[in-house]
């Protein structure tokens, strides 16, 4: 059975400094649902009464929710269908909220041709700020092994 159409880059076609972004409007449904599909009910993020009287000054997106845009990019664009997430870093710099697009961003960094791995730089922003900023390694499928 040929697979070939489903998958996205090959390691061999992958190079330093490739970059892809998604971007979404984060809007209260997403917030809700994320809340209903993760268990994370924390007030934070859904009571504004509780979340006023926070440093932040009101509900803020879940950092995961936010975070999730980056496997977007990831299983979706670079290095696209076919590839395996491995392992994420992610450092939470920022506030998000309803309301705000997200642009997560993927770079490739390294490459490790003799594991066929990825090595990429990650962030998201919301305008100019960096609100996500991490590193993720991918298993990227080889071309070869899939002729």
């Amino acid at each position: 059975m040929e697979y070939q159409g489903l998958y996205g880059y090959f390691f061999e076609d992958l190079k330093t400094g490739m970059e892809a972004t998604v971007s979404r409007t984060i809007t209260e449904t997403d917030l809700r649902n994320f809340s209903g599909v993760s268990g994370d009910t924390n007030p934070m993020h859904l009571n504004e009464e509780f979340a006023k009287n926070t440093p932040f000054k009101g509900t803020i997106v879940h950092g995961m929710l936010t975070a999730s845009l980056i496997s977007a990019v990831i299983g979706t664009r670079l290095p696209g269908p076919g590839c395996i997430y491995m392992s994420q870093t992610l450092k939470f710099l920022a506030p998000v909220r309803v309301g705000d697009t997200v642009y997560a961003v993927g770079k490739i960094k390294e490459l490790q041709p003799e594991k066929h791995r990825v090595l990429m730089d990650t962030k998201c922003y919301v305008r100019d700020t960096v609100v996500i900023d991490g590193e993720a390694l991918i298993k990227v499928p080889s071309r070869e092994k899939n002729r």
